[in-house]
């Protein structure tokens, strides 16, 4: 890396173009012999790379093919709608890849914003009250009563467990409020932890590491991204036959895959300069550095591969019109700071020096 920060964080991936298994019911005669007629069976399906379909009941076994036809005859209405629904999905997400900027922060929501609990609290059972034959009968009036107490210690215990649970999170919100409305202005671990935090809500194709470093103060701050190489960019959209239950796949061209490519990884730049003026409020200029790992054509030794470096001061941020970002280019917004960057029109790029902090 061209200097060494003070701080990594190391970002999860998240689903990405990798949804693969589908839930459906189809109603199937014959094909389990305590099935009556109009009763559904639970299946779960999974798509390959290619597009086909395997089928497997709910616990995972694998339905051989005999039953697979059946399956396919009795539920193609059912299948072909959780299949076009997955093929949307995919296409959807190809294109967000291009589109990151478009859930990039704006700098005046600076500051802790609340997160509700979201579990709810577990159901009060019903418990059954005695009737007449309980008195007359007191075996079953003892096994009731047994029930009903059973149940009620079931939901106290449970009752607990959330209370705990809930208990954490409101300490861990409290612990967050102070680090964002407080913390994020002079306590280097209390910005290093919310800009985590904040960048981990992205979803990011594979793990991410980020670095920075502060300036002599606050006011400062250097980010190294390293970005996924051009390998790691989906190759294909997704279309459905009309007579087949399967997904087909369609390679894209290779410019459309550099463009997506390009917009992806200046859609990441700003992203991050988004977290970066958005929660940590005393940071008045950003330098964002992106890299990439390739082959050393000459020793064959990996090596870093800057691909920009934009330098940004927060009054130049504020510029941007965080409420039309659908009509904002990543690419050439970034032109209007400073900036290292050598990329031809279709998207590829050579070696660049990026800015370094001083």
């Amino acid at each position: 890396m061209a200097f060494r920060f003070q701080r990594r964080i190391t970002l999860a991936p998240g689903a990405w173009l990798n949804q693969s298994q589908l839930d459906v019911r189809v109603a199937v005669s014959g094909l389990e012999a305590h099935l009556r007629a109009g009763e559904t069976l639970p299946l779960k399906l999974s798509v390959d790379a290619q597009g086909y379909v395997s089928y497997f009941y709910a616990d995972g076994t694998p339905i051989n093919e005999a039953n697979a036809r059946a399956v396919r005859c009795h539920g193609e209405d059912a299948i072909r709608q959780q299949l076009w629904a997955l093929c949307e999905q995919r296409n959807a997400e190809l294109e967000h890849l291009g589109n990151l900027h478009h859930e990039t922060p704006a700098p005046a929501l600076i500051g802790y914003t609340p997160q509700p609990f979201a579990e709810l609290p577990p159901a009060t059972p019903a418990l059954r009250p005695l009737a007449l034959w309980h008195c007359l009968w007191p075996p079953g009036r003892r096994r009731l009563v047994r029930d009903n107490a059973r149940r009620q210690a079931e939901f106290e215990h449970a009752y607990r467990r959330w209370e705990w649970r809930k208990a954490e999170f409101d300490a861990a919100e409290f612990a967050r409020e102070q680090r964002e409305a407080q913390g994020v202005w002079d306590d280097f671990n209390a910005m290093a932890q919310t800009l985590h935090e904040r960048l981990d809500e992205s979803a990011w194709p594979r793990e991410t590491m980020i670095d920075f470093d502060l300036g002599a103060d606050e006011r400062t701050i250097a980010v190294d991204i390293e970005l996924p190489g051009e390998d790691e960019m989906p190759d294909r959209e997704w279309t459905m036959p009309a007579k087949r239950l399967k997904l087909t796949p369609k390679k894209i061209s290779a410019t459309r895959q550099r463009k997506l490519y390009r917009d992806h990884v200046h859609g990441v730049a700003f992203r991050v300069l988004g977290a970066v003026f958005a929660r940590l409020p005393a940071v008045q200029e950003a330098r964002v550095s992106g890299y990439r790992q390739v082959t050393d054509v000459d020793t064959g030794a990996p090596r870093d591969q800057y691909l920009y470096s934009i330098k940004v001061t927060r009054e130049r941020w504020e510029r941007i019109h965080f409420d039309a970002l659908e009509q904002v280019d990543p690419v050439e917004a970034v032109e209007a700071f400073s900036l290292r960057r050598d990329m031809t029109k279709t998207g590829i790029f050579r070696d660049i020096e990026p800015f370094k902090l001083v």
